[in-house]
This record gives structure tokens, C-alpha cells and sequence, in this order.
């Protein structure tokens, strides 16, 4: 049995990743498993989230899962066409911001952080292939724009900037939204 395909769609704030993402997603079929990482912590965010939700067919289920999506995927088995992982960049945060100790400013913290990030990865990755589902994978390009003022925003940044390479190298196809329009990295 060939290797279920991995598709990674990268790109800034409001580039239309999800939009793309969910018409990749829907094209394998009905049924598909919408991954989401995000925690609805504030009234905006609890809006986006419901936005979200409203906007997706009622064939799809949603597993809620900030972190350890890996392990979350085997435990739930799901009856899917497809999987859509929105997004690895609340994912990367959401670790990151677990394996926070104090200042992010020690190498030994970034390593702490970046490793856990990898195992994450990897778990992802590992739970795909025993699955044997497809899976479109979302996530932000953060690497772009200014060095981060403060020393934990420029963790993030390089640990999310890993991560995104390591499912980049995975990946059957990558690409890039930009206004709206994916170019093909990959």
C-alpha cells in the first residue's frame, strides 16, 4: 500500500489558507476529519472558531486537540476520507508555550522547545501513515517578516520555521498562498 499523501499549505495571516486547505481536504471525499488546534481563550478567538464551524459541511467531524494531535488521531480512529490539521502554527504555539520556563533567552530552553515541537511532528507524521488517510496540514509562515522583539517571539519563530520544514520535506506537495492564490513550492 503506497503512503497516504501529505499536503502542506503555508502562507501569512488571512492568505486564505483555510479556504484552499478545506477545498483540498473536500475534494478526497465526504468525510473528513477537521483537526483543530486552537483553544478559544478570548471572545475573538471564540468567534473565529465558530466562523470556522459554520462554514464546514455536516459530513465533517472536528477533533479538538491543542496538542499531542498524534496521539489523538489513533485514540479517535476515524471513519474519514481525509484529514485537515488547522493549523500547526496554534499547534507549535500551544507546545511551546507549555514547555515555557521563565525567559526563552537560554539555548537550553529553545532546545527544550524545539524538541518537544519535533516529537509532535513526528507523532503527527506517524499516526498519518498508520492511519493510511490523507492529510492537508495548515500552517503560518512567520519566517518573512521582522525579528520578533522579545525573546520567546523568536523561539516561536524558529521552532515553528523547523517544524514547517520538517512537513515540508514530508510532504507529497507544499504550497504557498499568497492573496489568495497558491503557488506550488512543491
Amino acid at each position: 500500500m503506497a503512503d497516504p499523501e501529505l499536503i502542506l499549505i503555508l502562507g501569512g495571516a488571512r492568505a486564505g489558507k483555510s479556504d484552499y486547505a478545506e477545498q483540498l481536504a473536500a475534494g478526497y471525499g465526504l468525510r473528513v476529519l477537521f483537526v483543530a488546534t486552537a483553544e478559544a481563550g478570548d471572545d475573538e478567538m471564540r468567534a473565529r472558531v465558530q466562523a470556522h464551524r459554520a462554514r464546514r459541511p455536516p459530513t465533517w467531524t472536528t477533533l479538538e486537540a491543542p496538542t499531542k494531535v498524534g496521539a489523538a488521531l489513533l485514540a479517535a480512529q476515524p471513519a474519514a476520507d481525509a484529514i485537515l490539521l488547522d493549523c500547526v502554527t496554534l499547534l507549535v504555539s500551544n507546545v511551546v508555550l507549555a514547555h515555557e520556563r521563565g525567559e526563552m533567552e537560554s539555548p537550553a530552553a529553545e532546545a527544550m522547545a524545539d524538541a518537544a515541537v519535533a516529537a509532535e511532528i513526528e507523532a503527527l507524521l506517524q499516526a498519518q501513515a498508520q492511519l493510511g488517510l490523507p492529510m492537508v496540514v495548515v500552517s503560518n509562515e512567520v519566517g518573512m517578516g521582522l525579528v520578533p522583539p522579545y525573546p520567546l517571539g523568536r523561539v516561536y519563530r524558529d521552532v515553528l520555521g523547523r517544524a514547517n520544514r520538517r512537513l515540508a520535506v514530508a510532504a507529497d506537495r507544499v504550497y504557498l498562498l499568497v492573496a489568495g492564490l497558491p503557488i506550488t513550492l512543491k
